[in-house]
């Protein structure tokens, strides 16, 4: 089953928030990680998987809008299949479709929120939508589903048509009818072929555009029923009222445009889409209409009928249901009989209104002088559009993804102060915004080559800081500001911090030597120990080779003063011998005395007189 979870498909495609719901998909909000970019990615429910019917129509889908390329045609990536696994654990191929992220309203929101638009924006876009569906045709594609839910305003006021899901090529739609006897679209758009199963071609979209435009003006589509059935009976069988009954202010050519793209036989309403389109542009500038011309030739747009005898009359012409009358005011005429002049005012009001016929068939008209192209870059696209047409251009606008803010025109096709022919287009690429863009992971990058990654991806060098690192070399990138992995604007600046190939000395005083080894090798260093005798405590870090704060290149070896105790000093002991004094002869010793105490230390003989050889006793 989808879910909201952000996941990533074909490897590159990150899936976000749920934007849309439909009847057999969902859309969500996503990302292409490869360019850059905002999209759409619209997912086959998986429930509808199984289903070949709805796997065809979605493959078709993908296919259609593929091929085609046009400013009012919402475009198609890429798509794809994906494999999910269900709750009871079966795995599904589920196929998905890349497309055109559009940031604005569907035209079927704008009714809801705002009611029928103005007369004339409302033409205004329906000749982009008719131009969109006149490509479509001219590739081969009948969309077959043309409605106000799929067909989406920009900000920018520019229509996209989207949702080619039961679109067909022109070659096998009859087939397609007929063989499944199934009625495919909308039953307030369907075309009278569609709903009796008969062949569709381009005419059909027209008819389904011609409702589209009916809604667009009055708030409500042209027929209104109980049931699908009831509706499409409507369709085939009623004529519709004209757009002014049920809303005031809408032209009188609008109302014939109108009702000439919604004639039920095909070969009565608009053959293409540029013809429709045209119609819408002559009745924005006031021209005559294709429209117009073809009811008065079938009698469905009266002529006045003025009575130049006799009383006076104000009869039109009889008109079929539904179909415009021109009213005109009741002339009064004199009963007796007219003088000559007036006959000739009578043949001339003749030739005045034959005249009239030519000048509106263009007859007199000459080619309009060439003109010059406004200059409209760096305007706002409602600014840009306003000068181009007041000059006599038309307008096709295309949104690209552009650095500058959303909504402003970056570039014009033909180019400013370019000759061009009046009422031909100009193209207008208007900037959707910047894309969002990840930064990329530029570790252990030469500075040179990270600048280089920047602007590759649309972002700007920012300051260049030289930080301390132990783990990258001199000269490359440590890391970014903002973080690599963050997603930012495209054109946002990011910061560079460089490796300096350089360390901080910490302070190691007062450690040993253990915790200073551990301390500079934090920081990419190395110590250099060398003992020294000192009064502190042994074995701790008394001074250092190079002072706190102290930057010096990595892997450099710091000496450091190691604390060692100071030896004790050394004591001599020295021996003092006594030499006896001769004993005075005592005549009479007293018995208390002792004999002489004999030293325990021998003398040394150089202390000691040497003895007389002959009487051995000391010499004077």
């Amino acid at each position: 089953m989808v879910n909201d979870e952000r996941r990533l498909l074909a490897g590159r495609y990150e899936v976000g928030e749920l934007i849309g719901r439909g009847g057999m998909a969902d859309v969500h909000l996503g990302y292409d990680t490869r360019l850059g970019r905002e999209v759409a990615v619209k997912i086959l429910r998986s429930e509808l998987a199984r289903d070949r019917s709805f796997l065809m129509r979605f493959r078709r889908e993908a296919q259609s809008a593929a091929s085609l390329n046009h400013p009012n045609i919402v475009a198609v990536f890429d798509s794809g299949e994906d494999t999910i696994r269900e709750n009871s654990g079966a795995t599904v191929s589920v196929p998905f479709i890349v497309m055109e992220y559009v940031r604005g309203r569907t035209l079927r929101d704008i009714l809801t929120d705002d009611g029928p638009m103005d007369p004339f924006e409302a033409a205004r876009a329906m000749a982009q939508v008719l131009r969109a569906l006149d490509y479509s045709h001219d590739n081969g594609i009948v969309h077959r589903d043309i409605k106000p839910a799929n067909v989406m305003m920009g900000p920018n006021g520019q229509p996209k048509v989207m949702d080619f899901g039961i679109a067909r090529a022109i070659a096998d739609t009859a087939a397609t009818m007929t063989n499944t006897s199934v009625v495919v679209g909308t039953a307030q758009y369907l075309s009278p072929e569609q709903a009796q199963g008969q062949e569709v071609d381009a005419r059909s979209d027209l008819y389904s555009a011609g409702c589209l435009l009916y809604e667009l003006l009055t708030g409500r589509p042209p027929f209104i029923g109980d049931s699908p059935v009831a509706i499409a009976y409507q369709h085939v069988g009623e004529p519709p009222q004209p757009p002014s009954v049920f809303s005031t202010g809408i032209p009188n050519a609008l109302d014939v445009v109108a009702l000439h793209s919604l004639a039920k036989d095909p070969a009565q309403r608009y053959q293409t889409g540029a013809a429709f389109a045209d119609d819408l542009d002559a009745v924005i500038t006031g021209g005559p209409t294709l429209a117009a011309r073809e009811a008065v030739a079938n009698g469905q747009l009266a002529a006045p009928e003025r009575s130049w005898e006799g009383g006076a009359t104000g009869s039109t012409a009889a008109v079929p249901a539904g179909s415009v009358a021109v009213v005109d005011e009741t002339y009064e005429t004199e009963s007796r009989k007219r003088p000559i002049w007036a006959y000739v005012a009578g043949a001339l009001a003749l030739l005045a209104i034959l005249l009239g016929v030519l000048w509106g068939l263009g007859v007199f008209k000459r080619d309009p002088e060439p003109v010059v192209v406004p200059t409209v870059v760096q305007k706002t696209q409602q600014e840009a559009t306003t000068i181009l047409q007041r000059a006599g251009f038309q307008v096709q606008a295309q949104q690209v993804r552009n650095r500058a803010k959303a909504g402003i025109v970056v570039d014009q096709e033909p180019k400013a102060q370019s000759t061009q022919p009046y009422g031909s287009a100009v193209t207008l690429s208007v900037s959707s915004g910047p894309g969002m863009v990840t930064i990329p992971d530029l570790a252990n990058y030469e500075q040179t080559s990270a600048i280089d990654k920047l602007k590759s991806l649309g972002l700007t060098e920012g300051t260049i800081e030289p930080v301390d690192s132990m783990t990258v070399d001199q000269g490359k990138v440590v890391k970014t500001e903002p973080a690599a992995g963050k997603r930012v604007a495209e054109g946002s600046t990011v910061n560079l911090k460089i490796s300096s190939g350089r360390s901080t000395v910490p302070d190691l005083i007062g450690m040993s030597l253990r915790q200073a080894t551990e301390a500079l090798g934090k920081v990419g260093l190395k110590a250099d120990p060398v003992e020294v005798e000192s009064d502190r405590r042994e074995g701790t870090v008394i001074s250092q080779a190079y002072a706190k704060g102290t930057k010096v290149n990595m892997g450099e070896a710091v000496q450091i003063s190691i604390a060692k105790p100071r030896p004790e000093p050394s004591v001599s002991v020295t021996t003092v011998t006594q030499t006896p004094t001769p004993s005075q002869p005592s005549t009479n010793p007293s018995p208390s005395d002792s004999p002489p105490r004999t030293p325990t230390t021998a003398p040394n003989p150089a202390d000691t007189a040497p003895a007389d050889e002959n009487t051995g006793s000391p010499q004077n």
